[in-house]
């Protein structure tokens, strides 16, 4: 059946212009003039991966701004997940991904099956009512108990699912790029999103009686088997990496406080290939080994294709990181959850980074897929209600498949912006230079 899409309202306050302030639009009118703009972006390129492509490129992102789902992440954490990863370089959805594993888990020791359609009842209760918990070791006594419990964990910290199963409210981080091309730590800020009161109040399924009592007898229930359906190749497997350490720390963790229904939690990797194709093989082959819950994928458009699959086989799929609105009302037969906010959060939360920056001609250049298109005309939406010039905001999309982005740069230029949302994955670094190359440069 469809899901009923959930109003989100982000708390962020919009700020609106002030007259006379900000970077004033360039008045070049020669080819040779440069053009100095503020530079933006999103999660999906906000990250320190970047630099690695622009190697020949020092200081090229030097004060670009953009914003991310975020959360403080203790250094505790950090070091954990460097334990399962040692290479990693930023944490970028990992505690979405922990969170996912971790909600899976606990719905089905609460429902004492591996059952997906079954356990798919318990993963909105997982998150609210009942006695508050925020790791493995807390949660899984009281669902084996049959006690309500309300898991807060690594990014499901504010509050709990709405009944459409995806955050309720979220945690949004304001980065910036140093003069190294790596994101200064040091100026992070941390701002609160959404409704913590869209958070749903439906009753929890009853509990059933724990396994060693109700039937002394009955079989024990399948292990729960958890696939990876994110990207090791593709155009997102430059991200991925924190995703996977998160998931597998969680499965650790689920396994280091008993398992679920008396077993080890197995973990099954996959690769989604950042492509529809890719995802829909290895859905497939996760089917055939009888994994009953699957974390992925990584992009909104793969996640999208993919969730008919999902529904037709009765998974459970969990996305860490699909942040596409039109994935709040996609038809799943109710086994479709996310642990990552919809970017009409994160578009508010854009547009009051560029508001407070001074923009008056925002130029927003996006990938043609769900995410980019549709952030892309969430953030248009929020600029113009929070009073910027509907004629202001000009936009600009490209091909998912595109390599030259010179064309691009030259339209950026000829619409004579003081800012620049890209809303793009790692051909972000290209974009920047065929910018830079017309002369359209940064602001650090």
């Amino acid at each position: 059946m469809g899901r009923r899409r959930s109003t989100i309202i982000a708390l962020i306050g919009v700020a609106v212009v002030a007259g006379g302030c900000g970077t004033k639009p360039s008045d070049a009118t020669s080819p040779g003039d440069p053009i100095v703009v503020r530079l933006y972006g999103s999660d999906a390129n906000m990250t320190n991966s970047l630099k690695d492509k622009l190697k020949d490129s020092p200081g090229l992102l030097s004060g670009m701004t953009g914003t991310a789902p975020l959360q403080r992440v203790p250094e505790t954490f950090k070091e954990r997940l460097r334990g399962v990863d040692p290479t990693l370089a930023d944490y970028g959805y990992a505690a979405e991904a922990y969170d996912a594993v971790l909600i899976a888990g606990l719905a089905a020791e609460s429902a004492r099956t591996s059952d997906p359609t079954t356990v798919a009842r318990f993963m909105v209760g997982a998150t609210n009512s009942g006695t508050v918990c925020d790791s493995a070791a807390a949660c899984l006594p009281l669902a084996r108990a049959g006690k309500d419990f309300a898991y807060r964990g690594q990014s499901m910290r504010r509050s709990g699912f709405t009944d459409n199963g995806e955050p309720s409210s979220a945690s949004y981080g304001t980065l910036h790029f140093d003069r190294t091309n790596v994101i200064n730590d040091n100026l992070t800020e941390y701002v609160g999103a959404g409704d913590e009161s869209l958070a749903s109040t439906a009753a929890a399924p009853p509990f059933p009686p724990p396994l060693s009592s109700s039937n002394p007898a009955r079989k024990k229930p399948p292990a729960l088997k958890v696939g990876g359906l994110m990207p090791h190749t593709g155009r997102l497997a430059y991200r991925s990496a924190p995703r996977f350490a998160g998931a597998r720390l969680a499965v650790q963790d689920l396994n280091a406080a008993g398992g679920v229904l008396d077993q080890p939690v197995e973990w099954v990797d996959g690769d989604d290939g950042t492509d529809a194709t890719v995802a829909a093989a290895t859905v497939d082959r996760f089917v055939g080994l009888g994994v009953q819950v699957i974390i992925g994928a990584s992009s909104s458009s793969v996640t999208k294709a993919v969730i008919p699959k999902i529904a037709a086989a009765g998974r459970i799929l969990v996305s860490p990181s699909s942040t596409s609105d039109e994935l709040s009302t996609v038809a799943d037969n109710g086994l479709f959850f996310r642990t990552a906010p919809p970017d009409t959060l994160q578009a508010r939360a854009l547009a009051d980074v560029i508001m407070r920056g001074g923009a008056r001609r925002v130029t927003i250049v996006a990938r043609e897929d769900a995410y980019g298109l549709g952030l892309q005309k969430n953030v248009k939406a929020d600029l113009v209600t929070a009073g910027m010039a509907e004629t202001a905001v000009e936009l600009i999309s490209y091909p998912t498949t595109a390599e030259d982005f010179g064309g691009i740069a030259a339209r950026v230029r000829d619409n004579n912006p003081d800012g620049v949302l890209i809303l793009g994955y790692d051909e972000t670094a290209q974009i920047v230079k065929a910018l830079a190359d017309r002369n359209v440069v940064g602001s650090a």
